[in-house]
């Protein structure tokens, strides 16, 4: 019997010590850990959805509470704060921002593993393998097929379809596609998606009775359930 796939979690901590000891703890407990030094590069990888994500407050180029916030925007992943300030305002900031918990350090190791552990109770089973009308993404494996037949996706049709199953049910204008594959600093054109979307059909779409990307006139795209 496979092993089931591990969660992932997302530390962003820009003080060394600390952050290792997090990602040697988190592993020893069998978690796949990233690390990240600063927000802009935990944003990153905070979008990427993995289980949970572990955020320092002050952080250098992009600090905690903005990490969060756009975070937020994009993705309902389960958010521990962590910061040195104990001034209730700033902890209601952080959740009112969307935080789902709130450590202020020094903070005990076991704590910490209950509360990621309590967390990921309550986000369910790990959603690595997303599985729709006879389509199976492994996003641990890159890999896509539908029925029997192997997908072959570039990186970014890839990733298109990866957001439209993560946010399924949900209809997602051009610009919200735009900015969640391609990120919002990415300099281009909003129609690039109309192209991806045909590209992306042509691959999962074509030959099926059941189509999985639906358009919606004068909105944008989605897949349902």
């Amino acid at each position: 019997m496979e092993n089931p796939p591990k969660h992932r979690i997302v530390v962003i901590e820009d003080d060394a010590a600390i952050a290792r000891v997090l990602e040697l703890e988190l592993a020893h407990e069998g978690y796949d850990v990233s690390v990240a030094r600063d927000g802009l590069a935990g944003l990153e990888l905070a979008l990427k959805e993995p289980d949970l994500v572990i955020l320092d407050l002050m952080l250098p180029r992009m600090d905690g509470l903005e990490v969060c916030r756009r975070l937020r925007v994009k993705s309902q992943v389960p958010i521990i704060m962590l910061t040195a300030r104990d001034r209730i305002p700033d902890k209601v900031e952080g959740l009112d921002l969307g935080a789902d918990d709130y450590l202020t350090k020094p903070f005990a190791t076991d704590e910490l593993l209950a509360r990621v552990r309590a967390r990921l109770r309550d986000r369910g089973p790990s959603n690595n393998v997303v599985e729709l009308h006879g389509l199976r993404m492994d996003r641990d494996r890159h890999e896509v097929m539908r029925g029997e037949k192997a997908i072959e996706l570039t990186a970014k049709e890839y990733a298109l379809l990866e957001f439209l199953l993560v946010h399924r049910n949900k209809v997602h204008t051009r610009d919200e596609i735009f900015n969640g594959v391609w990120g919002s600093d990415f300099l281009g054109d909003s129609n690039l998606i109309d192209v991806y979307i045909r590209y992306l059909r042509g691959k999962i779409d074509d030959g099926f009775d059941h189509k999985l990307i639906t358009t919606v006139r004068g909105v944008g795209y989605t897949i349902k359930d």
